[in-house]
């Protein structure tokens, strides 16, 4: 079983950028990789994936302002960050799967909380 370490959230004001990152314990370049986010309350969701070919897609809302990558060789997938809003705060998560179908089949990291101000 794949374990999952999320990290470079932060708190960064209205407009700014960070960048996450998810290392993966073991070997992920055969898989799918997404990157999901929780606020309380509210159901965890899907806003971007990667394919093992590098194929992307993203949630509307953070289309055109987020980029999910991946390197093969340090078995992890990032997330930057731009034009954030204070509606991108939120606990982050990572996860995979053999498709992006099936994305969500590994245990659940601690996430890495991202805090928009206005």
């Amino acid at each position: 079983q794949v374990q999952l370490v999320e990290s470079g959230g932060g708190l960064v004001q209205a407009g700014g950028s960070l960048r996450l990152s998810c290392a993966a314990s073991g070997i992920i370049r055969f898989n799918a990789m997404g990157w999901y986010r929780q606020t309380p309350g509210q159901q965890r969701e899907l806003i971007a994936a990667i394919t093992s070919g590098g194929f992307t897609n993203y949630e509307r809302s953070v289309k055109g302002r987020f980029t999910i990558s991946r390197d093969n060789d340090k078995n992890s997938v990032y997330l930057q960050m731009n034009s954030l809003k204070p509606a991108d705060t939120a606990v982050y998560f990572c996860n995979t799967g053999r498709s992006i179908a099936t994305l969500g089949s590994a245990e659940w990291g601690q996430g890495t909380q991202v805090t928009v101000s206005s």
